[in-house]
């Protein structure tokens, strides 16, 4: 591996506003990728419409959630390696080329090349935004950041999908495209000229793992498209979907092989040997998966059942992402404050838990509000957790470490979320045959027109009422159920975070040092740190001469698995 050493360094910072405008350039930045997961969504039918590709349709989506998810570790160990104000430029870059081309496409082909280069860039702009706040904001001031970054997620959530039908509505579905042009220059100007973090320097040219990256986008790959077309363009046991799978668990398995050979490996195997990595990864994956597989059929529930049209069922679903916000806003200062986390996490999948169970009650008569108490109960508990899920993430690891810990976690919640919405989907559509088909009297589905395939909210208004009632009804039993079965995944969740371990938040920040930098005495002391394997302590080196405020120096081979005081408080663990 690369020769560094380690200082244990104060936060980079001239001012609270530099801080202030440093971070608020980051939110853009994680404001333009998010809102660019939801914007099209409402903008879908009438762009096939006019480019003559509703069988693509599905891709529009796909494709980007693809490309973005091969690229968060990438982005991840490369912005470890050569540093992120580079690659978090080139990323923004990226995408706006990629929103050119989609706003100039005049093809389905050319729209889906488009989003494939935007997620090029996508994976980058979350991944680089998170760990560029590790860089400059020590863990203990970092859980109020982080909780604003939760709530700018939830804010696009719902503003995406408004978004997409107002631009739609107006100017036309290219602005879509075209908006994230002066979001992207403004991003880049602040990364520019606000964003200051010492720049990488490594003793020996770091080695890429072409390799391993190249066969973990295989395996992302496979089983991205798998849990896409299972159940819905192919059956589960078709030999297409039953490849795609096997192509992933042998691509994963020379991945492993590869990862534990290289130099610099894109996903360290070292990562889990980390418990709290481990814990929180696999508790991100449950919640990913019950959160999308919940939240992403609750808008098309709420226009089939309750009759709302898109707009207003996405208006109803505010409760639950101001929940979220209000919640991880205040869950994050109050970590800040008190430096605990352990509980409020373990307390948010129990209420996210509670939230699912109370989805799982409601009817098709039930009222409006009551549905969107349940989903606020919900939102309370994803922003209980949710973005503290990172931040036990970063704060278990040395800083050199920190952008592929976090883009590790935030792969496997990414995939979580592609298999939930899949899994959730492909379950619900064949509950939805069945139950259609089996109340549906003979012959009034043709004559009707309520065809399962081609329902749709407006075609379910017009419907004859008995015939409407039995829809509606399907529809309600159809997926409701669901809620209950993902709650042993918030329970599951809960069990794992119950044996993380609650280690002090740091208060000041190593960073990679030069190792010519000791010659020159710029450095004072070795700090005593157990080895990583071990956990034995290491040697103790002699004071030096007095030196500047970066002074401490670790054990430079240590692997990452971060011991008591680095990259933390100096104090024992909590």
């Amino acid at each position: 591996m690369t020769t560094t050493k380690t200082a244990k360094t104060k936060p980079v910072h001239g001012s609270k506003n530099h801080i202030v405008l440093l971070f608020s350039a980051l939110m853009v930045t994680m404001l333009m990728a998010s809102l660019n997961q939801t914007v099209l969504s409402a903008a879908l039918p009438t762009m096939v419409g006019e480019l003559n590709g509703v069988e693509h349709m599905a891709w529009i989506i796909t494709s980007f959630i693809l490309a973005s998810t091969v690229m968060m570790p990438v982005y991840g160990k490369l912005g470890d390696l050569f540093g992120r104000k580079p690659l978090l430029i080139f990323a923004i870059l990226v995408f706006m080329c990629g929103s050119i081309w989609g706003a100039l496409s005049d093809t389905m082909n050319a729209v889906i090349i488009a989003r494939v280069i935007q997620g090029l860039g996508g994976g980058g702009l979350m991944i680089l935004s998170q760990a560029i706040i590790a860089d400059v904001i020590p863990a203990r001031e970092r859980g109020k950041y982080m909780g604003v970054m939760g709530g700018v997620f939830a804010i696009s959530s719902v503003a995406g999908p408004l978004l997409g039908g107002w631009l739609t509505e107006g100017p036309g579905w290219r602005w879509a495209f075209w908006l994230n042009l002066p979001l992207g220059a403004v991003a880049v100007l602040a990364s520019i000229f606000l964003l200051h973090i010492p720049k990488k320097t490594n003793a020996t040219r770091p080695k890429i793992d072409v390799l391993g990256m190249m066969l973990m986008a295989l395996a992302t790959t496979a089983l991205v498209l798998a849990g896409t077309w299972g159940g819905n363009t192919y059956a589960w046991d078709s030999p297409t979907i039953l490849g795609l799978l096997a192509g992933a668990v042998v691509a994963a398995g020379l991945f492993v092989l590869t990862e534990s050979k290289v130099s610099e490996p894109v996903m360290p195997l070292m990562l889990f040997r980390n418990r709290n990595f481990v814990l929180t990864t696999f508790s991100g994956l449950m919640i990913g998966i019950a959160m999308f597989g919940a939240i992403g059929y609750m808008p098309t529930y709420l226009q089939m059942v309750t009759g709302f049209g898109p707009t207003a069922a996405g208006l109803l679903m505010i409760p639950m992402m101001g929940c979220l916000l209000i919640t991880s806003v205040i869950v994050g200062r109050q970590v800040s404050a008190s430096g605990r986390y352990k509980v409020v996490m373990i307390a948010g999948t129990l209420v996210l838990g509670l939230g699912l169970f109370l989805l799982s009650t409601i009817h098709a008569d039930s009222p409006v509000y009551l549905i969107c108490v349940f989903l606020g109960v919900m939102g309370l508990g994803l922003g209980m957790c949710m973005q503290m899920l990172t931040l036990v993430a970063q704060n278990s690891f040395h800083l050199r470490y920190v952008g592929t810990a976090t883009a590790g976690q935030n792969y496997f919640r990414q995939v979580g979320a592609t298999l939930g919405s899949a899994v959730v989907g492909s379950l619900f559509a064949n509950r939805l045959t069945d139950l259609v088909k089996e109340r549906m009297p003979a012959g009034a589905a043709s004559g009707s027109g309520a065809q399962v395939n081609s329902l749709t909210p407006e075609l379910v208004n017009s419907l004859p009422e008995p015939i409407r009632n039995i829809i509606v009804t399907s529809y309600n039993e159809a997926l409701v159920p669901i809620f209950l079965w993902m709650v042993p995944l918030a329970i599951a969740a809960t069990i794992a975070l119950c044996f993380m371990s609650e280690k002090a938040l740091a208060t000041k920040i190593e960073r990679d040092v030069p190792a010519e930098s000791l010659a020159e005495g710029q450095l004072a002391h070795v700090q005593e740190r157990p080895n990583a394997r071990s956990g034995e302590p290491t040697h103790r080196a002699p004071s030096m001469a007095p030196v500047p405020a970066r002074d401490v120096v670790s054990d430079p081979e240590d692997p990452g698995d971060r011991p008591d005081g680095a990259h933390r408080s100096d104090g024992p663990d909590a």
